[in-house]
């Protein structure tokens, strides 16, 4: 039985929240999850520093059952660890493992892990083969198109995995080269799904910024689902406007009042895992989601960027509030 070809065939307009380091932490999860993400996943957690038990690798595959269906995606380059990485994080008791072949970032793809696996196809699938034998749980991966321009063997490697077990593969439409430039290109995304050898969940991302899009990129290349990442940020509403614009409802935008009380909402929920001081550094790469398309925001940003307390956060945007 295929874990997600299941759960798709229930929900049809399935949305994940893509993992994002220091940025899909729980508190940010449960909120997407009350604005319409069906599919949570940890940030990534590096496998070395999980069989080394590093404190911090452990506290980001805490979730909370409301997260459900929730996976944990590891990342790494050598095959034991990852393997002995993925038993830990099935310890948790996850629905699902997500394995990280796409992270374009340099300082994991200089160890080899992430989208450097990409450019030798044979060992991602070796390593994937060996997780997936490793653990009971379903085993995913998301990865990208390929290292560049001139070496995109998604359509290949997507088979190969599919052949050694992955159940569902989420492909992110750029390459490692492109890093997050350009415009992502699902016309290769479109052709893993439509390849008639494929019989595992194609996910799709990249680029997904409004509901029109989402409807768009799924009707015109067939994925089963969505996958959203930085669309998210600072904008848990986008699973909304998506889930409307699938029913064709109209999406009202959020009210000013309703941005501060979820944003409020989003760094209380972050206190008790992080700390106040710490929170409040954290959510800052959000107020620019949080507050696109408020006029004069950026003087209140200015201000916002400067508070190390929830009490100052608040008078910060009350404030605000009473000048808009």
């Amino acid at each position: 039985m295929n874990f997600f070809a299941n759960y798709l065939n229930t929900k049809p307009n399935t949305l994940f929240l893509a993992p994002m380091e220091e940025i899909t932490d729980t508190a940010f999860r449960c909120i997407c999850k009350s604005m319409g993400a069906d599919i949570l996943v940890s940030e990534f957690v590096s496998s070395e520093a999980l069989i080394r038990n590093v404190q911090k690798s452990f506290n980001k595959m805490s979730f909370d059952e409301s997260e459900r269906p929730f996976g944990i995606q590891i990342f790494g380059h050598d095959e034991n660890s990852l393997v002995k990485a993925a038993q830990v994080a099935e310890a948790q008791h996850p629905d699902f493992i997500d394995i990280n072949w796409g992270c374009p970032v340099k300082k994991v793809v200089s160890k080899g892990a992430g989208a450097a696996i990409l450019k030798d196809i044979p060992k991602m699938v070796a390593c994937s083969k060996a997780v997936v034998d490793a653990v009971r749980l379903p085993v995913s991966v998301k990865t990208r198109l390929g290292w560049d321009m001139n070496d995109r063997p998604i359509v290949s490697a997507a088979e190969q995995l599919q052949d050694v077990g992955i159940q569902a593969i989420t492909i992110h439409g750029r390459t490692r080269s492109q890093i997050y430039s350009g415009v992502a290109d699902w016309t290769l995304i479109g052709m893993v799904k439509n390849n008639y050898r494929m019989k595992i969940p194609i996910i799709g991302n990249g680029d997904i910024t409004s509901g029109e899009k989402a409807l768009l990129f799924k009707q015109r290349y067939g994925v089963d689902a969505l996958m959203i990442g930085r669309a998210a940020i600072g904008n848990p509403w986008i699973f909304k406007e998506i889930k409307n614009t699938f029913e064709h409802q109209i999406f009202t935008p959020p009210t000013l009042q309703e941005r501060i009380d979820t944003l409020l909402q989003h760094i209380k929920k972050t206190i008790p895992l992080a700390g106040e001081r710490k929170a409040c550094l954290e959510i800052r790469r959000h107020y620019a989601g949080y507050f696109k398309g408020v006029s004069n925001f950026k003087t209140v940003r200015m201000e916002l960027m400067k508070v190390d307390t929830l009490e100052e956060l608040e008078k910060v945007l009350y404030t605000e509030k009473q000048d808009a």
